[in-house]
């Protein structure tokens, strides 16, 4: 899957890309991420991205031309977001929808944004990570790689992982244990230590319902609400905690 980022901190992209998960399946080639620094397509001495705005006003606009030109340049795999407020919002669903497409690109605003004939005319759409500000968008990019890129068939060692967490189910994730089975007077569920695969599934299920009901029930109210046989799950006495 190839994945292009254009920005004018390649740098801070491509760190990012090059380590753990990310690093790894782009060394097995399960992921093709490029990444395109945008002063490489200025024609000034000064490499010059960005101008004040028409009307005045507070701050910089990156200009339309490098990036038109390296856009162009590359040809990227479609759709090209721009990161930005205006876009849907990237949740789990979105994740797997982009992890699907076989290719995408982003674009990373500095500074008070981009032309607007950048985001009318040359990109398909916008793509946000959130309503709150950033500096520009070389951070939301780095989650969009990670979210997208480990669903990637391949990318994750195994591949029921994705399956088992936050989200994946329109539920947060059952705790999780490992050694020692006691710590600080502190015991791990016997379930988890008994054996009984389909008792520690149906233990795992309830404490994923438990947790999101107490920590986000708008999750539980987006789904519908529980179903019968969630609710029959909680009523279990011996699934209790």
């Amino acid at each position: 899957m190839r994945i292009d980022v254009f920005t004018i901190f390649p740098d801070m992209v491509s760190g990012f890309a090059g380590q753990s998960l990310l690093g790894r399946a782009t060394a097995k080639g399960l992921l093709d991420v490029r990444i395109h620094d945008l002063r490489e397509h200025t024609t000034d001495v000064h490499r010059t991205v960005d101008d004040s705005p028409f009307g005045g006003g507070a701050g910089m606009v990156l200009r339309p031309e490098p990036i038109y030109a390296s856009v162009e340049a590359v040809d990227p795999p479609r759709p090209l977001f721009l990161l930005g407020p205006g876009g849907r919002r990237l949740d789990q669903a979105m994740a797997q929808e982009l992890a699907n497409s076989g290719g995408f690109s982003l674009l990373c605003g500095r500074y008070e944004g981009v032309d607007d004939r950048v985001r009318t005319d040359l990109c398909d759409g916008e793509l946000s990570i959130g309503d709150y500000v950033l500096g520009g968008g070389e951070v939301a990019s780095m989650v969009v790689l990670e979210a997208v890129g480990r669903l990637v068939p391949g990318v994750m060692g195994n591949s029921a992982s994705a399956g088992d967490e936050s989200f994946s189910d329109g539920l947060l994730e059952y705790p999780q244990f490992t050694k020692p089975a006691e710590f600080r007077g502190m015991d791990v569920p016997e379930v988890l230590r008994s054996g009984d695969h389909g008792r520690i599934a149906r233990w795992r299920r309830v404490r994923a319902l438990e947790r999101t009901l107490a920590s986000r029930p708008d999750l539980i109210e987006a789904r519908g609400g529980l179903s019968e046989d969630e609710q029959a799950l909680l009523a279990d006495p011996d699934l209790q905690a």
